[in-house]
């Protein structure tokens, strides 16, 4: 928890340092933490919650004057991308981009890390019980899923506002895709990013991807697993 703490506060003083450089004088913003462990460290000073953003997988809090907080928040399940994320990032960047007072906003994670990328146990359903009775109503009910979620981070690409990602600790599979679409990035000493390519094209039939998560959840070697020729 100390070193997060200590991660968290090196990121936001350089945040701070090069938006208020002598490139612009007039510039004045303090970025601070949310989180209770932030919280004990302001002294019980609490940031203000944005009006309008009332979010499960979410906080969002207005950081300064036209600057706003999104914060991934579910440090218990390291920030993974569950069904709720998906929709609530949408929701909540669609308001940012018509919100006249926001200039600037800033995505970091809560707790130890920016994000685990998806939430396999909360998507699994989606995934590897798609609705449809042949291959074709199959294959249109996974494609309409997978560009829903896409959605998620194009409303990011297309904000009018400057968008900034503090990352710290694992930013993994999702997150990249997540900081890729913003337009700032910056990140703490601990940061690391990863994107396993564990999926190939045998596996796009349904028992495959059955198999393989049922491989990765006891721990065995994709290459152990039997699945189907195509």
């Amino acid at each position: 928890m100390a070193a997060g703490i200590v991660a968290s506060r090196r990121l936001r003083d350089l945040l701070t340092r090069r938006l208020t450089g002598s490139n612009y004088p007039g510039l004045s913003i303090s970025l601070r933490l949310t989180g209770s462990s932030a919280q004990e460290e302001a002294s019980g000073v609490a940031l203000g919650e944005a009006p309008d953003h009332s979010y499960e997988s979410l906080r969002v809090t207005s950081a300064q004057k036209h600057v706003l907080h999104v914060q991934l928040n579910r440090p218990n399940k390291r920030n993974a991308m569950n069904k709720v994320f998906w929709r609530e990032m949408v929701e909540c960047f669609n308001k940012i981009s018509r919100d006249a007072d926001c200039r600037a906003v800033v995505i970091s994670g809560a707790g130890k890390m920016f994000t685990a990328g998806i939430d396999l146990m909360d998507m699994a359903s989606d995934i590897l019980q798609p609705k449809g009775d042949d291959v074709a109503r199959i294959s249109w009910y996974l494609r309409d899923i997978i560009t829903r979620y896409q959605e998620t981070f194009n409303v990011i690409e297309r904000c009018p506002k400057p968008v900034i990602a503090a990352v710290h600790g694992g930013c993994i599979g999702g997150g990249v895709d997540l900081v890729t679409a913003c337009d700032i990035r910056y990140c703490a000493q601990d940061a690391f990013f990863q994107v396993k390519a564990s999926w190939n094209m045998s596996m796009l039939q349904t028992q495959d991807l059955v198999k393989s998560v049922q491989a990765t959840t006891e721990n065995k070697e994709l290459k152990t697993v039997t699945f189907s020729k195509l």
